[in-house]
C-alpha cells in the first residue's frame, strides 16, 4: 500500500470523537487541532493532510473563542529539502527522507531502518493528551503524553515506544520531545562549566545548523545541563521579550539538539543520548523516555527564571507531611558540615566539639561529612563498606546524634552510595559489580569506580545498607555524593546486543531506590552532590531537597554561578556555603560579611572550620543567621529580579527577591572594586505593589541619608535608594530588607 493511500485509510478510521475535555485541552472535531492552555500560553498542534503529527503554534495564550487553523504541511524547497523534512512534525521518526534530528530511530530485526509515524487515536487526560502514533507498515506504536500547567503554563512531554512486531527492535534514539518555533532571529542561552566552575550562562545567536548540548558521561555533568532558553530578537534581555525554555528530567546521559533549517525556522530535539546507545525491546515491551519541560515567558529571561521556579517548588520538589500548604517543600535548614574542619579525620569528640559551636550561631542541622564509615582515612579506601569505623565511634554514632539533638540541631550524613573503592571488603567479594569490560582495564577516578546500578543484586546492596543506616540511627538528612564520571560502562550480564541498555536501566534503579527509601522513610531529606553541580536536572530534584551546586565555594566566584544557577533552578535548592578565607581555591581573601550575603542569597549553610572563629566572627555570623531566618522563605521562594549582572567584568552586581504576596522584599548588593572612584548605581527594585507601603530596613550596610524610611512601591520601583557613599572599596556587601506596612 503507497503511503498516501494508507494515509488517507488513517484519516478515514481515525477515530476523532468530539469529548468533553478538561480544563485547558480542547480537540477541534473540524480543524483536527489539539489545543492546550494554561497560565498565560496556548501550545497547539495538529493532523496534517498526510496523518503527521505537526506542531502549529507555541506562545502566547490566545482567546477561547479564536479559532486555530489546520495544520498544513510545509512547502518542498526544491528536491533537496523535502516537505517531510521542512514540516515541524511532533515526533518524527528517522525514514521518509527525514534530515533533521529524528525524535525516534530504530532497527528492525530484518534490518530495515525505516520509519514513518502517522496519528492513530487519541485519549484525554488529566492535564492534557495522550495520543498514539504508529508506524505506516511495522507495529511501532509511540504514545505522545502531554500535560500542562493551569498556572504557569508549563508543558510537561514525553513518549513511550511500544513494540508489538513479531521479532525484537532495537532503539537507536529516542527524544521525550521535540520543540519547534518559526522562522526570526533567535538568541539561545544554555549553561556551560567545568568542576570548580559551573553555571557559566552562554548566549550566542542561532544560526543555521545545529547546536549539541549533551551529556556522555553517564550522569548530567558539570560540562552542560540540560536547560536551554530561546529569546527572539539578536540579544538576550532579562525582563522584556519573548523566550521559550526547556529542562529535561533526566540524570543520565543526555542530549538536547538545537537546529535551525534551511527555512530558518527552529527545532529543538532532547532526550536519552543516543551516543553509545541501543535499547532492544522485545515483542510486547516498551520504553519511557524522561520528560521534557517547556515554558514560554513574555517577559525575558528573568521572567522565564521565574516560571520556572514556582513550577519547580510547586511540582517538582519532593512534598512532605507538614511542608506547609499541601506539604509543600519548607525552606531548607542552616546547616553546618564538618568537611573543611576535620576532613577525614572524624572523630566523635571532635564532631561533638563542632556541633557545640555550630548550635551557639543558631544552625539548624549538623552534617557530618566523608571518614565515619569502614576503614576510611583518606580517599584511597573504605568506600562501599557502610558500617561506622569502631576505632572513631567506639559506641556507634548515637552518641553524636543524641548530642547533636540535645543542642537544638538534626543530624545529617555523607555517604557516596554508587562508588566503591578497590581497596575494600565489597570490592574484594564483587569486583563483578562495578561497570567494566571483561579482559579490559578498569579506570579509577578518585581511587575509585563505579558500581552498576543497573544490575539488581547492586541495587538491593545499595539500598539495603541505607535503609538499615536510617533504621538504626535518627538521621534527618544524607549528602549523597557522585565523584566521578563513568568508563568502562559494560554489563556482562545481558547478551551483547542489550548490554547498552546500562544508561537506562542505572538511572531507573537510583529513581527506584530514591523512591523506595522515601517511602520506608519520609522524613528523611537529600541532597543531590556530584563534585558539586555534576548531577543536577529535574529528574533527580524529584527525589532530592537540595542540590550542591559546585565544590567552589568562593563568594566572588560563587556570584556569577549562582546567576547562572538561578536561570534553570529555584534558590530553594541552591546550598551555598560559608567557607573559611583565603579560599583555599582561589587565595582570595574576603570579609566574613561578605562571605555571608553572598551565601544567603541561596540556602545558607555553614562550611568553615568555626573551631578557629574569633568571638567578633561569632557574634557577626549568629547575628546574620538570624536576620537571614526571618527572611529566607522569600530569597529562596519569592520572585527572584537581577537588578545588576556580575557577569562581563561587572564590578557591581545586586540580586532582589519579592515573596508571592508582595508583603516582603529582599536586596542584596555586592561590589567587586571599585574603579575610579564611582559610586554603587541607584538600586530601582522590581516586583513591588505599587500602591503599597514599604519600610526599609538594612540587615548590613546603610542607605544615603535622606532615604525615606517608609515609601510607597512606586517609589522605590521608581525613583529607587542609594548606598551610604562609604560603599566603596574592594569585596563588599550590604544587605536590605523592604516590608509591607
Amino acid at each position: 500500500m503507497s503511503r498516501n493511500i494508507l494515509t488517507a485509510a488513517l484519516l478515514l478510521s481515525a477515530s476523532f470523537i468530539a469529548t468533553a475535555q478538561p480544563s485547558g485541552a480542547t480537540f477541534d472535531e473540524a480543524t483536527k487541532v489539539f489545543r492546550l492552555d494554561g497560565g498565560n500560553v496556548t501550545y497547539a498542534f495538529g493532523l496534517n493532510s498526510r496523518g503527521e503529527l505537526q506542531q502549529i503554534y507555541w506562545g502566547g495564550r490566545i482567546a477561547a473563542g479564536d479559532r486555530i487553523p489546520s495544520a498544513v504541511p510545509e512547502r518542498e524547497w526544491a528536491s533537496f529539502d523535502s516537505s517531510y523534512t521542512n514540516t515541524p512534525q511532533e515526533y518524527a521518526g528517522w525514514g521518509a527522507g527525514l534530515f533533521l534530528e529524528p525524535a525516534l530511530k530504530v532497527t528492525f530485526a530484518d534490518g530495515n531502518r525505516d520509519l514513518v509515524l502517522h496519528y492513530d487515536s487519541y485519549q484525554t487526560a488529566s492535564d492534557g493528551f495522550k495520543i498514539v502514533l504508529k508506524d505506516i507498515d511495522r507495529k511501532v506504536f509511540v504514545t505522545l503524553h502531554y500535560g500542562i500547567d493551569p498556572e504557569s503554563g508549563v508543558l510537561a512531554r514525553s513518549a513511550t515506544i511500544e513494540n508489538r512486531e513479531p521479532k525484537p527492535i532495537t532503539i537507536e534514539q529516542a527524544a521525550a520531545a521535540a520543540w519547534a518555533l518559526p522562522p526570526a532571529h533567535y538568541t539561545l542561552n544554555y549553561l556551560t562549566g567545568r568542576w570548580a566552575g559551573e553555571w557559566t550562562l552562554t548566549q550566542e545567536a542561532l544560526h543555521p545548523g545545529a547546536r549539541v548540548i549533551e551529556s556522555r558521561r553517564g550522569s548530567t555533568g558539570h560540562q552542560a545541563n540540560p536547560w536551554f532558553a530561546i529569546q527572539a530578537g539578536d540579544k538576550p534581555d532579562e525582563n522584556s521579550g519573548e523566550v521559550w525554555f526547556g529542562a529535561l528530567a533526566w540524570s543520565g546521559s543526555w542530549r538536547i539538539v538545537v537546529e535551525q533549517d534551511q527555512l530558518d525556522a527552529i527545532r529543538v530535539t532532547g532526550g536519552f543520548n543516543p551516543f553509545d546507545f541501543g535499547y532492544v525491546l522485545q515483542t510486547g515491551q516498551s520504553l519511557e523516555t524522561p520528560i521534557f519541560y517547556g515554558g514560554y515567558s513574555a517577559h525575558g529571561l528573568g521572567g522565564a527564571s521565574r516560571i520556572l521556579h514556582q513550577y519547580e517548588l510547586a511540582h517538582i520538589l519532593p512534598h512532605r507531611v507538614g511542608g506547609g500548604d499541601s506539604g509543600a517543600p519548607k525552606p531548607r535548614p542552616v546547616i553546618y558540615n564538618s568537611w573543611e574542619a576535620t576532613e577525614f579525620s572524624v572523630t566523635e569528640e571532635g564532631q561533638i566539639a563542632l556541633a557545640e559551636k555550630a548550635a551557639a550561631l543558631g544552625v539548624d542541622r549538623f552534617v557530618m561529612d566523608d571518614g565515619w564509615f569502614g576503614q576510611r582515612k583518606d580517599d584511597h579506601a573504605g568506600l562501599g563498606d557502610w558500617y561506622v569505623n569502631p576505632q572513631k565511634f567506639p559506641h556507634g554514632l548515637k552518641p553524636l546524634i543524641d548530642k547533636v539533638h540535645a543542642l537544638g540541631m538534626d543530624f545529617g550524613l555523607w555517604v557516596e552510595p554508587e562508588m566503591v573503592n578497590p581497596d575494600s571488603d565489597l570490592y574484594r567479594k564483587h569486583p563483578d559489580w562495578v561497570l567494566n569490560f571483561p579482559g579490559r582495564p578498569r579506570s579509577e577516578q578518585r581511587n575509585q569506580l563505579v558500581l552498576n546500578l543497573a544490575r539488581p543484586d547492586t541495587r538491593d546492596y545499595i539500598l539495603g545498607f541505607l535503609d538499615k543506616l536510617l533504621t538504626e540511627n535518627d538521621i534527618a538528612f544524607l549528602k549523597w555524593d557522585y565523584n566521578r564520571n563513568w568508563s568502562e560502562p559494560g554489563w556482562d550480564q545481558l547478551p551483547a546486543a542489550e548490554q547498552k541498555k546500562v544508561y537506562v536501566e542505572f538511572t531507573r534503579n537510583l529513581y527506584a531506590i530514591l523512591a523506595e527509601l522515601k517511602k520506608r522513610h519520609p522524613k528523611v531529606e537529600l541532597e543531590s552532590c556530584s563534585g558539586g553541580g555534576g548531577r543536577v536536572d529535574l529528574g533527580i530534584l524529584q527525589y532530592a531537597d537540595e542540590v550542591w551546586p559546585s565544590d567552589n565555594t568562593d563568594p566572588f566566584d560563587r556570584l556569577s554561578q549562582q546567576d547562572g544557577f538561578t536561570y534553570a533552578y529555584t534558590p530553594q535548592i541552591m546550598m551555598a556555603w560559608v567557607t573559611d578565607s583565603p579560599h583555599w581555591l582561589n587565595k582570595r581573601a574576603t570579609s566574613l560579611s561578605y562571605r555571608m550575603l553572598s551565601s544567603m542569597q541561596g540556602s545558607l549553610g555553614i562550611g568553615a572550620n568555626i573551631s578557629k572563629w574569633t568571638d567578633e566572627e561569632m557574634t557577626s555570623a549568629k547575628r546574620l543567621i538570624a536576620a537571614y531566618h526571618q527572611v529566607q522563605p522569600t530569597i529562596v521562594q519569592g520572585d527572584l529580579y537581577r537588578l545588576i549582572s556580575p557577569l562581563n567584568g561587572s564590578e557591581f552586581s545586586a540580586t532582589e527577591t519579592v515573596n508571592r504576596d508582595k508583603t516582603q522584599s529582599v536586596v542584596f548588593a555586592f561590589i567587586h572594586s571599585t574603579q575610579e572612584g564611582r559610586k554603587f548605581p541607584r538600586l530601582t527594585l522590581k516586583g513591588l505593589d505599587h500602591d503599597a507601603n514599604y519600610a526599609l530596613t538594612p540587615i548590613e550596610g546603610a542607605v544615603e541619608k535622606g532615604t525615606p524610611a517608609i515609601a510607597s512601591g512606586a517609589w522605590w520601583m521608581n525613583h529607587g535608594f542609594d548606598i551610604n557613599d562609604n560603599f566603596r572599596g574592594d569585596f563588599q556587601a550590604a544587605a536590605f530588607r523592604l516590608d509591607k506596612k
